[in-house]
């Protein structure tokens, strides 16, 4: 583990350093060969020198064909300090030459030599490309792209095949390839808003290189935000207002040719109102009027606005007209999130029985409350569904983590760095064969590492995950690093995998970034890509430890409170307090502790990464803010705490050591009795799992582990009370106990979370083996706190039982309802 002393150098290493243009130079000159040699020693030997070429392409480029060209030039001399000359031909005594044009360029470009490169231009589609290697002693690298995308997206291959630093770029093998994306939408969100976690501090030129980052693994939209939306109106980090930022975005956009979207929500609260609907039209029309580039605009049905359905399509028809005004090809798009039963039913009626001309077609998006194959059924064939998959988020969210421990969910929050590979891959390829493809929903850098995978799954599904992830590594930190940053990105997945205690992984994976980070060079601890990682990493491991320390801190005390009786309740409640208190008198890993902080400020001005409210002026806890929870409690000691104040009060000696007991004895249910903490992985053997996430990564038909947010002062609450189970929509939860005593009678003790104000909150029902009524629908009382049933001997005299909870049936809403954190079933004392 680095000492204290390399800790602070490391700091001082990330804040100190600012980045600074290097000319680049047509020739190596001895200084620059001899830097190279120090830098490149160890690196695999080059099989295409591609290091002094020269860029061929027809002259007179312009738009975004121009773009492409210097795109590869600037990024040649970025990584390799190098300048590649451009030429409007091929020239042997040159040297090397990398060829970049459509197929007809191209064959313009060689004259007679193209026809020994084997072109295949009928094998490539609307944004493909080829890529020819011919080595030798002035080796060419050709891109043929079937028009101005495909040369954009074939010089981004080629920039992430590369293996590059200083006067050092290359081939390690010949590069030969035909593809074209399948699919044709390949786009990600990105919000100039105050929520964002990072992009609101973002200036044009940090936004031209993120998107430039896109485009190397094939995105090919970008979706921006009007200045109105469920945010705040400002925000402290904005270089410039919203509406310009906007508009510049859209000018970067196409600059590079990419499609821009508008996600655009409809917020007034009466579209009803004749006046309501011309003053949104006014607002909408200076924002289309604004961008130089709308391609199609998305209006959200809900989260936010809430306008029902028979409303918001009037109002939409006449938004299609305002943007079409101003962007006569634009499209409009209508996603029908949060729709409860009776809008969507309308929404599903209006396609097929109106087909409204004005739309372009649905959206699947978060908090749509079906599968996405029943969606695309029920949606008519001749609109066609664009995918809004949140990618960014990791709980109470359309795709959460699953089998997430509650210390991550409780210090981690919605929105912390979450590279996710096996996820992502499993919910494209599952899903988004229903769509045209997807502009994702992203709220900062957190998920830059999901979008890249989207993008480059997006092209080609069947693409090695492992293969993009070096890409990723190579191409945005380092090629030294390359190998090992792959792996440790996996490592960071697997970190939150099951039980946090059990998983010794999580410091392997912290072992792996620290051998990096003290090979690391300062470039690469300035590159806010490391730092995003090595963040991750330091914070599991830090998590883990304390999770470790303060389970043996609990087991202590309730060791010594288990000692009530012999040495009295005052002494024993004493000495648990004492030991409790360890967590604040001993602190463990605070080395960890310290690392993270660095790291959260190099972040911060590196990339004006948001991960503290207090800090950083993050809007709050929920957007990236993990510094701020980072110590949450993970025991129950603030619980405990609060019970030794009640049990001091009570007035007799017997009432406290009774007390103490049932503290003691909280999970035990008593002989021939079982107990389950719903909501946490590893405990909760009796849980009815459902589909799984396998077949299920949106959790509809498959009971989710829950968490309460962790976004203010911490609780007294039972970590019991902190996870839950959930059964979204109208999904039961079950629990199945098979191996019962048929004479026996039982009782079930159940304990049901409540953080939702009442009017948001469904009731819940308990039967038994399906028919058999324990309690009718309730609210879950405030405070919290066990409510115990009888059990009829009906229910249990087979030897089996089977309990089944569910809320109100078609409530709709959030989805949210059905909710439960723990289950005792006791077995009664037999009666004498």
């Amino acid at each position: 583990m680095p000492t204290a002393h390399s800790l602070l150098s490391a700091a001082c290493l990330l804040l100190a350093f600012a980045s600074a243009a290097i000319p680049g130079a047509a020739a190596l000159s001895p200084t620059l060969q001899r830097h190279a040699a120090a830098r490149n020693e160890g690196l695999p030997s080059l099989a295409v020198d591609l290091t002094e070429a020269t860029i061929v392409a027809v002259p007179g480029l312009t738009g975004p064909r121009l773009k492409a060209v210097r795109m590869l030039g600037e990024e040649i001399e970025r990584r390799t300090l190098v300048t590649w000359p451009v030429r409007p031909r091929p020239d042997d005594a040159a040297g090397a030459a990398v060829v970049v044009g459509t197929f007809d360029e191209v064959r313009a470009l060689l004259g007679p030599a193209a026809a020994g490169l084997g072109l295949r231009e009928a094998d490539v589609r609307s944004e493909g490309y080829q890529i020819v290697t011919r080595p030798g002693r002035a080796p060419q690298v050709v891109i043929a792209g079937r028009d101005a995308r495909g040369v954009l997206f074939g010089i981004g291959h080629l920039l992430r095949q590369l293996h590059c630093g200083p006067a050092r770029a290359g081939l390690t093998a010949p590069l030969d390839v035909v593809t074209s994306p399948h699919y044709p939408l390949r786009g990600h969100q990105l919000g100039y808003r105050p929520k964002p976690n990072a992009y609101s501090g973002w200036d044009v030129p940090q936004w031209e290189r993120y998107i430039r980052d896109l485009v190397l693994f094939g995105c090919n939209a970008i979706e921006v935000l009007p200045p109105r939306t469920d945010d705040l109106p400002d925000s402290p980090h904005f270089p410039r207002p919203q509406l310009e930022m906007m508009a510049a975005m859209s000018q970067l956009a196409a600059d590079y040719g990419l499609d821009v979207w508008i996600w655009y929500p409809a917020l007034d609260d009466d579209y009803g109102n004749p006046a309501t609907v011309a003053a949104a039209v006014a607002e909408w029309g200076e924002v289309f009027r604004a961008l130089p580039r709308v391609d199609a605009v998305l209006v959200p049905g809900g989260d936010p606005g809430h306008t029902p359905a028979p409303l918001l399509f009037p109002l939409l028809e006449r938004q299609a007209a305002n943007l079409r005004r101003y962007h006569p090809q634009a499209t409009l798009w209508l996603a029908p999130q949060g729709f409860k039963g009776p809008d969507m039913d309308y929404f599903f009626r209006y396609l097929s029985e109106q087909k409204p001309a004005w739309l372009k077609g649905a959206v699947f998006a978060p908090w749509i409350h079906m599968e996405l194959a029943e969606f695309r059924r029920r949606v008519p064939e001749s609109y066609p569904i664009r995918y809004y998959p949140d990618i960014t988020h990791t709980k109470e969210c359309q795709y959460p983590v699953p089998d997430w421990d509650p210390a991550f969910a409780l210090t981690m929050g919605r929105e912390p760095i979450c590279p996710r590979p096996d996820d992502m891959a499993l919910i494209l390829r599952l899903l988004q064969p229903h769509t045209i493809g997807a502009v994702t929903y992203s709220e900062g850098v957190n998920d830059d590492v999901n979008k890249a995978l989207w993008s480059a799954l997006s092209w080609n599904p069947d693409a090695d995950v492992d293969g993009i992830l070096r890409d990723y590594a190579r191409t945005f930190i380092s090629e030294r690093l390359a190998e090992d940053f792959a792996r440790g990105l996996r490592g960071l997945e697997r970190n939150w995998r099951g039980r946090l205690a059990e998983n010794a992984g999580v410091d392997d994976t912290l072992r792996a970034f620290q051998d990096m980070e003290r090979r690391a060079l300062p470039a690469d601890l300035r590159n806010w890509r490391f730092q995003s990682a090595l963040y991750r990493a330091y914070s599991d491991a830090y998590v883990r430890a304390r999770l470790r320390n303060e389970r043996r801190l609990e087991a202590e005390a309730l060791a010594a409170l288990a000692a009530a009786p012999t040495v009295g309740a005052a002494a024993a409640m004493e000495r648990a307090a004492a030991i409790l208190q360890e967590v604040e008198t001993k602190p463990v890993a605070t080395g960890l502790r310290t690392r993270i902080y660095q790291l959260a400020e190099a972040l911060f001005q590196s990339i004006n990464y948001k991960s503290s409210v207090p800090l950083y002026r993050a809007t709050n806890q929920r957007r990236g803010a993990t510094l701020d929870t980072i110590d949450y409690p993970l025991n129950n000691r603030l619980w405990l705490d609060a019970q030794f104040t009640r049990l001091r009060a009570l007035d007799t000696e017997a009432a406290r050591l009774a007390g103490i007991a049932a503290v003691v004895n909280w999970t035990d249910p008593g002989p021939g009795g079982f107990y389950d903490d719903l909501g946490n992985v590893g405990a909760q053997p009796r849980l009815q799992p459902g589909v799984g996430h396998a077949a299920d990564p949106a959790f509809i038909r498959t009971p989710l582990n829950a968490h309460f947010p962790a976004d203010g002062p911490p609780l007294p609450l039972r970590t019991s009370w902190v996870d839950y189970i959930w059964g979204l929509n109208d999904l039961p939860i079950t629990l199945h106990y098979p191996d019962l005593d048929p004479a026996a009678e039982y009782q079930v003790r159940v304990v049901y979370p409540k953080f939702r104000a009442a009017a948001a909150q469904a009731k819940v029902r308990l039967r038994a083996n399906g028919d058999i009524l324990i309690h009718d629908y309730l609210v879950q009382p405030s405070p919290v706190e066990p409510l115990t049933f009888d059990l009829p001997r009906a229910a249990t005299q087979g030897g089996q039982l089977t309990l089944t909870w569910n809320r109100e049936i078609g409530a709709g809403g959030s989805g949210k309802g059905c909710d439960i954190s723990e289950v005792w079933l006791i077995k009664k004392p037999a009666r004498r």
